[in-house]
């Protein structure tokens, strides 16, 4: 049996397990680790500007793409505190990443020693596992308990503690003698299945409820074919967005308070069955549960038992993968669709259909400052099928998700439920590391865009090149408008006289500058007319200088972007509606019919 330190043998697990790449900053107390790390070479590394950053990183790493689990490494101390906002939104959204944090002397814990907190209690409510290793000879053991709770079950984020000591401990360690622990996933029945397929010969309009565990499951192209099979339209939630492209004739719009489309909301009322796949019945997506529930029943399968009732309960749950759950309803609608016996839908899916070519937002505004419709639009017409969106919270995002469009799984990376200023930056740099060759637009507004503004380095540095749409108001656009119900407008504008810019006319911060200054490249957009050709010329730059390129597009202060406060009946639309096919040129079916039609 080979002898090496403790972290060297972590690191040789690193490899075996297939997690290879690394965002973080080294300090005193995890340099052993990274000693390893260089001393093996085969574990990539992103020098991140701030902790939390490299943490946002890693989820951007593993959201990308299917098996991925990043890495977020940092010293002893403030930054795993740091880390605690990464680890909170990646459990939030069932993501697995894996945070390694440097510890004091195993000698000096509970000792009050500098920069000696007790990360692992810290981290605990939001980890599948948080754990201090005082045995050298247990760090194998962590590390591969890590990566099976990571994988198995509802995905989720741990962190690793290591004291100094430990790390640099000499144990007895053979890699080939290691083996990954199996993943452990529970599969629905075909009893279960049947009892679905049961309650769906029952319905006249139902609809399928697309999560985020559809894309985790890696199964979106075997879900599109169970929905064709059955023919049943299918809602995608935020985080299943992708799951069915945009312009598929099954695909029934999202629903919710904020980030919804019209026709979205109103299929799902007309509905008399709704199967929710992989999903958690999130506040933001159901409204009220008497508006959401009112008339319908309701079967849900998801990976997580304690999810099953949690929100309301359901006519039939399932716990089961959804990856499986799909295998399993596609091969017994098939075997039905052979015989002859599923129900004709077609007339249900052409009412949807109806709806979507008639209930739409108008985004084709020439107004000067500039409407964020009108943002989302050229971004409809710049950016093509394989553009990957990043975003995270605020009316930017909750636009974007109304007016932009996605047509792959993976290509809508959200923070869904956590919802951190400052996420996108940094993660939509951890999703250009995942997979250099597919385009990555950001999406934020000003104040997202500047909580941690200086990772823009961090992409000039490493040459990770995306394009940052920042739709600039000089406000918290999102709290301003939660404010008008207490009628006021309080602490929420960020807009100053600039002394050294007064080129930015009383928006406050020069982001062209800044970003420059960090090696980047700038653009910034004030008329309308400039907007598609500003969009144009950042791709030409990102692969000119393989840099990020941040395009600040100058809006009006204060728009209204269309939500509602209680149900989701009770939409406020705030602005215009689109009264024919040149409101919303870029919708992913012409408008057909007056803004108000009703079906």
């Amino acid at each position: 049996m080979a002898q090496m330190r403790a972290v060297d043998a972590a690191v040789l697990i690193l490899e075996k397990e297939g997690a290879t790449q690394a965002f973080g900053l080294p300090g005193a107390a995890i340099n052993p680790f990274y000693s390893a790390m260089r001393a093996h070479g085969g574990i990539k590394h992103v020098l991140a500007r701030h902790v939390e950053g490299a943490s946002h990183m890693a989820e951007g790493y593993t959201r990308a793409e299917a098996g991925n689990i990043g890495i977020c490494i940092g010293t002893s101390g403030p930054a795993g505190t740091d880390m605690i906002t990464g680890l909170y939104s990646a459990a939030a959204d069932s993501i697995p990443i894996l945070c390694i944090t440097g510890q004091a002397p195993v000698a000096k814990l509970d000792k009050e020693d500098f920069q000696a907190v007790d990360i692992a209690s810290i981290a605990k409510p939001v980890t599948k596992m948080a754990k201090t290793v005082l045995e050298a000879g247990q760090v194998p053991g962590a590390f591969q308990q890590a990566f099976y709770l990571m994988r198995s079950g509802r995905p989720g984020p741990v962190l690793i503690d290591l004291p100094i000591d430990v790390q640099q401990t000499v144990i007895e360690f053979d890699i080939d003698l290691y083996e990954p622990l199996p993943v452990a996933k529970p599969v629905a029945s075909r009893a279960q299945i049947d009892a679905v397929l049961a309650l769906l010969d029952a319905a006249k309009k139902p609809v399928i409820v697309a999560g985020g565990g559809i894309i985790n499951a890696d199964a979106a192209d075997e879900f599109v074919q169970l929905a064709e099979a059955l023919d049943i339209p299918v809602i995608p939630t935020l985080m299943g967005w992708g799951a069915i492209p945009d312009d598929h004739r099954l695909m029934a719009g999202m629903v919710g308070l904020q980030t919804q489309h019209r026709y979205g909301n109103e299929n799902l009322l007309a509905s008399d069955l709704v199967i929710g796949l992989g999903n958690r019945w999130a506040n933001r997506h159901t409204g009220s549960l008497d508006v959401y529930t009112a008339g319908r029943k309701f079967v849900h399968i998801d990976i997580e038992p304690t999810q099953i009732g949690r929100v309301f309960a359901p006519d039939l749950g399932i716990v089961s993968d959804a990856g499986a759950a799909i295998s399993g309803l596609l091969a017994a609608a098939l075997e039905r669709k052979a015989e002859g016996t599923l129900p004709d839908r077609s007339d249900w899916v052409a009412e949807t259909q109806e709806r979507k070519g008639s209930l739409q937002r108008k985004t084709n505004y020439d107004n000067v400052p500039i409407k964020p419709q009108r943002v989302y639009q050229e971004m409809n017409r710049a950016f093509g099928r394989d553009t990957r969106y990043v975003t995270t919270i605020g009316l930017s995002q909750i636009a974007g998700a109304q007016m932009l469009h996605v047509y792959k799984p993976r290509h809508w990376i959200n923070c869904g439920q956590a919802g951190p200023l400052g996420w996108t930056l940094p993660a939509a740099l951890g999703v250009v590391a995942a997979d250099p060759k597919t385009p990555v637009v950001a999406l934020s507004g000003d104040y997202d865009f500047q909580f941690m503004i200086e990772e823009l380095a961090v992409g000039a540095q490493f040459k990770l090149p995306y394009i940052h749409v920042v739709v600039n108001n000089s406000y918290l656009g999102l709290i301003r408008q939660a404010q008008r119900g207490f009628e006021m407008d309080y602490h929420v504008s960020l807009a100053f006289d600039n002394v050294n810019s007064p080129e930015t006319e009383g928006y406050g911060v020069d982001h062209i500058k800044v970003a420059e200054g960090f090696g980047c490249k700038a653009i910034r957009v004030r008329e309308v007319d400039d907007l598609g050709a500003a969009l144009v010329r950042a791709k030409d730059l990102m692969n000119e200088f393989q840099v990020p390129v941040v395009v600040e597009v100058i809006l009006e202060r204060i728009t209204n972007i269309a939500m509602g406060g209680a149900g989701i009946d009770a939409i406020n639309e705030f602005e215009d509606l689109a009264e024919g096919p040149e409101d919303a040129p870029t919708a992913t079916i012409l408008l057909k019919q007056p803004a108000d039609a009703r079906k």
